[in-house]
């Protein structure tokens, strides 16, 4: 099934099913967010989309579309208090195209180990050691923060870069959504597509800058997906500048084209008792293979980046715009 969360034509929030009628959303009744459906489905024993069964109510008058373009739409898991949302991600964990699979594999195993950089060495180990027997825990991802739930613009929302930015690209990428429930296990409620927005000329500067460049804003939905996911995900990611569509290239995901997998990166997430504190909720995004910034593309404010994946629904469609906030240097005060 696939759920978004929406503001009704009162404001209220509401949870709505999206998979039961073509460009429909039915309502679920009695719960105002995913969060409290997980806490029903939870408390009653029962899976998320049997819980969602329970609750279909009403079609709504508007279309997802309408939704969508009137920004009614808001990302479709996150905390009543964004401070309880973390947001993080793993990196090196995709095998991209064919020929890039091929160029890495030969590089790989044409040098000694202690030639490799440590960006190659992390992919080798993941290649050799990230799809474990079932049960068993494999080699570590790459693994960063970053944010709360306050970073996360809802879907057609602006991705602001700051001011201090050296870049800010897109990074078309799966999500998982997870409830942390109240015997402290995690939930996975689903996945998503995302916008995970990184500063790419900071993090070439040098990779431990890597840090630095994540701590910026993204996206995610519009549509949660429940349930279990195909093991070859293919979509499109694209930048609109005014009416012209000025960058396109499709992208792989899932675990067909992943050296990790899945389990194995919740594993080396959730191992951490602070990432396991009850009725907390974590965005965890799975990494990439495609970015316009690897193509040589440098982006402008007003551009539009929409990541289209027709497993997850409608596309996620955000526009670029400038931060001209400025803290100062100096401008820590002391008390």
């Amino acid at each position: 099934m696939r759920f978004i969360q929406y503001l009704d034509d009162d404001g209220n929030q509401r949870v709505g099913c999206t998979s039961t009628d073509a460009g429909r959303v039915r309502r679920l009744d009695g719960v105002a967010s995913t969060v409290a459906l997980a806490q029903a489905a939870f408390a009653h024993a029962l899976p998320l989309e049997q819980m969602a069964e329970l609750r279909l109510g009403a079609l709504e008058p508007a279309p997802l579309a309408r939704l969508l373009d009137s920004l009614r739409v808001l990302t479709p898991l996150m905390h009543d208090d964004p401070s309880r949302c973390l947001v993080t991600g793993t990196g090196l964990t995709h095998l991209g195209s064919a020929a890039t699979r091929d160029a890495m594999h030969h590089k790989v195993h044409a040098q000694e180990e202690s030639a490799l950089t440590d960006s190659m060495r992390m992919f080798k180990w993941g290649l050799e050691g990230g799809r474990p027997a079932a049960g068993a825990a494999g080699v570590q991802p790459e693994w960063f923060y970053k944010g709360d739930g306050s970073i996360v613009v809802a879907p057609g929302a602006a991705l602001p870069s700051p001011n201090f930015a050296l870049d800010g690209g897109e990074e078309p990428e799966l999500v998982g959504l997870y409830w942390i429930a109240p015997d402290g296990t995690p939930c996975r409620l689903g996945f998503a597509v995302g916008n995970e927005f990184s500063d790419h000329v900071t993090e070439r500067q040098n990779y431990l800058y890597l840090a630095h460049s994540k701590l910026r804003a993204c996206a995610v939905g519009p549509e949660l997906r429940s349930g279990p996911l195909p093991a070859d995900l293919q979509g499109t990611s694209r930048i609109r500048r005014g009416e012209r569509v000025v960058w396109e290239k499709p992208f792989a995901t899932g675990e067909a084209n992943m050296c990790h997998t899945l389990l194995n990166l919740e594993y080396h997430h959730f191992k951490y008792a602070q990432h396991r504190r009850p009725g907390d909720v974590h965005l965890h995004f799975f990494g990439t293979a495609t970015l316009s910034f690897a193509d040589g593309f440098h982006v402008e404010p007003g551009d539009l980046f929409e990541i289209e994946q027709p497993a997850f629904g409608a596309a996620l469609v955000n526009p670029l715009t400038a931060d001209t906030r400025v803290f100062a240097p100096g401008a820590v005060h002391a008390l």
